[in-house]
């Protein structure tokens, strides 16, 4: 089994996954053998998330980036998931042996963990987009999860979309509470900070977008509209271990993409109402259940951000 300062290593390093507002609503415990995960209640979205769906998702992310950093640490992981019905809360266990040749893809994914980051400005169009899609078809199909590229001639009706989904939130008080208490304040272990965030300029030129409060109006890349092409993540159904799975491919799909050297931004707020799903299904063009958008483009070389700040390690993991 793995000692606990590997432990703490692997779940340090994992819990660098994107979580929706950054909430990081997960729980680990070590008995020193086993491993498990649970979703954290109290950190779930009242007003954005109400059926906890993508907390879920969130977790599943966490729960894959966890496991691609044992994988470096050359301990294979096998996971039950949704282990016991009667505690609903606990999403994952997971157990060990020893794996002294890891494939390279889990370690070009593991040295991605920490250089991965979520972009909200405009980007440029990727390349050789045809064979990372390839590459991550093959990812998400053990998760159950289809992945489709959608056209740009449909990215306009995207856009609407995006933009409609924040004009209905636009007079949700509870909402737009809940959203001003995650993002935008800084010197905190948890929500998104400023600096993560974009202007309503910015916004215009990437289109699909969730609305965030203002930050201090500013044009960087501003010669740039967004051309990162916009994928989709699709479930068989609606449940709990379709959201936990969902999770851990997009982990996948976040993590291949900054080893290949372009830049992610997975939106959630789309799917987060029943019009957005819809219409996602019709652009799809077979049965499934969209979960989540990924955009997918080339950050110009505009200077790094400072990482989104993550809870001490002490509140996310207990060790028995």
């Amino acid at each position: 089994m793995p000692d606990h300062p590997t432990v703490r290593a692997a779940i340090r390093l994992g819990c660098r996954a994107p979580s929706v507002h950054n909430t990081q609503p997960w729980r680990w415990v070590f008995d020193g053998t086993a491993l498990e995960l649970s979703r954290d209640p109290d950190l779930q979205l009242a007003a954005a998330d109400p059926t906890g769906r993508q907390a879920v998702i969130s977790c599943g992310a966490v729960l894959h980036h966890v496991r691609t950093a044992f994988a470096a640490a050359h301990w294979r992981t096998a996971v039950t998931r949704l282990p016991d019905p009667d505690r609903p809360e606990l999403l994952a266990r997971i157990e060990f042996e020893p794996w002294p040749e890891p494939p390279i893809g889990e370690l070009r994914r593991a040295d991605a963990i920490d250089r991965r980051y979520t972009d909200r400005l405009p980007m440029e169009a990727p390349i050789g987009l045809t064979s990372v899609v390839s590459t991550l078809d093959k990812l998400v199909a053990p998760h159950d999860l289809s992945l489709d590229v959608l056209t740009d001639e449909v990215r306009p009706r995207l856009a609407l979309v995006s933009e409609q989904s924040g004009a209905l939130r636009r007079y949700d008080m509870e909402y737009q509470a809940e959203l001003r208490w995650w993002a935008g304040h800084s010197e905190r272990s948890e929500g998104i900070p400023p600096s993560a965030l974009i202007s309503e300029s910015e916004r215009a030129r990437v289109g699909v977008a969730r609305s965030y409060p203002p930050v201090e109006r500013s044009a960087r890349r501003g010669d740039l509209d967004d051309h990162a092409r916009l994928v989709v993540l699709s479930t068989g159904d609606e449940s709990p271990l379709a959201w936990l799975r969902t999770g851990e491919a997009l982990s996948a799909v976040l993590l291949d993409c900054t080893a290949s050297g372009l830049s992610t931004c997975a939106l959630t707020h789309v799917t987060e109402l029943t019009a957005g799903r819809r219409l996602l299904a019709g652009l799809i063009g077979h049965p499934g259940v969209p979960q989540v958008v990924v955009r997918i483009g080339i950050a110009p070389e505009d200077g790094q951000r400072p990482p989104t700040p993550r809870r001490p390690l002490t509140d996310v993991l207990t060790e028995r």
